[in-house]
């Protein structure tokens, strides 16, 4: 069963119109740290990138479409990134000395949304375009961001939703008491994984209301409050359970995943990214309770890819999960500073996402955005 999610440029054109953050950048080091800078030709910019880690094979991902947008528009990259993508800090560091480079642009993907706020103001008042790639920054000040390259979050985290359901609808159904959905969150700060998380919530509480049941949503705080007509712990049919680690590990995730996991009446588990997917992956080592339905024992959806998660889709350790396409990301996230610094329009692209299982995983749109 293949759910392409949404392949659609979305509207709120940026237009470029002033150039005063490209070509003045050649100061910039040169140095890339993900490939080398033999390519000439294009413009000559020099442009800074900052992922969210060099942590999960995601952003190994990603490096490779930016790496190959260096190549063929012949310009000059440098690829940073903070060790895990909990260390807020670092990774505003990162970017605090992306813009006192003066490159001609730099591409973000932040791991938390107001943590770099004042960053983006710092380089809009330095005339340096940023896109943001991987996860938006909703509250960017006004002109600071020229385009935004993401998956549509809500939608993917709905994907995860509607597929697990009919897995799970007949355990909801026929319970005899309260039934138990867990979701492990790798933070509660990115505009992307936050968005994900509520896409699941939103999805699986609309489709179990609609079958005639009560849900409540309890656990992390962040998630909890977004949460409409929220319904009560104590007498809901259904209790979707958020958990957020200390810090982004698999080791930290696979705690909050154990946490839920070893409850009775847990029947279902999302993992929301490749490291929470894991975490609940490592937890079941130990556990050895995911399985293809409730009545054998825990049902598992995870996200993103990597070779873990790939090998638990194949064996059916996991129904399934949704896989983005980090390579587009970084790829279009190049491109777009390019396409802006040679005087064209460009504008926020929502790249694709895919629910795969073992049914579909060598099919010919999906398979490429199964990295290892």
């Amino acid at each position: 069963m293949k759910k392409k999610v949404l392949a659609v440029l979305l509207g709120g054109c940026m237009v470029a119109g002033l150039l005063a953050g490209c070509g003045g950048g050649k100061e910039a080091s040169s140095d890339n740290s993900s490939s080398d800078d033999s390519s000439s030709g294009g413009g000559d910019y020099t442009f800074e990138v900052v992922v969210k880690s060099f942590q999960s094979t995601y952003w190994q991902a990603a490096i490779q479409g930016i790496d190959a947008a260096k190549d063929e528009l012949g310009v000059k990259v440098n690829t940073t990134g903070p060790n895990a993508e909990s260390d807020i800090a670092d990774q505003v560091n990162m970017l605090n000395n992306a813009i006192s480079q003066k490159p001609d642009g730099i591409a973000l993907a932040a791991n938390d949304q107001n943590a770099v706020l004042d960053s983006l103001q710092d380089a809009l008042d330095a005339g340096i375009p940023v896109v943001c790639f991987d996860t938006g920054v909703p509250d960017a000040p006004e002109g600071s961001v020229i385009a935004t390259i993401a998956t549509d979050n809500e939608a993917a985290g709905a994907v995860a939703a509607e597929n697990m359901y009919p897995v799970i609808k007949d355990a909801i159904a026929n319970a005899d008491g309260q039934v138990r959905i867990g979701e492990v969150n790798q933070d509660a700060t990115s505009a992307n994984i936050s968005g994900r998380g509520m896409g699941f919530i939103n999805k699986m509480k609309e489709l179990i209301e609609a079958d005639g049941k009560t849900v409540a949503v309890i656990g992390n705080q962040f998630y909890v409050d977004q949460v409409e007509n929220n319904g009560d712990e104590g007498s809901a049919d259904v209790i979707i359970e958020v958990a957020v680690p200390a810090q982004t590990t698999v080791e930290l995730s696979a705690t909050e995943a154990s946490n839920i996991m070893n409850k009775d009446d847990t029947i279902a588990i999302f993992g929301s990214n490749q490291v929470t997917a894991e975490g609940v992956l490592t937890a079941n080592q130990n556990l050895n309770v995911l399985a293809a339905t409730p009545d054998e024992g825990i049902v598992g959806v995870g996200f993103d890819a990597g070779a873990t998660l790939k090998a638990a889709v194949a064996d059916g350790t996991l129904i399934g999960a949704v896989t983005q396409a980090p390579v587009d990301q970084g790829n279009l996230a190049i491109h777009a500073l390019y396409d802006y610094c040679e005087g064209k329009e460009v504008s926020d692209i929502a790249t694709d996402s895919y629910w795969y299982d073992a049914s579909n995983m060598e099919e010919d749109d999906i398979a490429p955005n199964l990295y290892d």
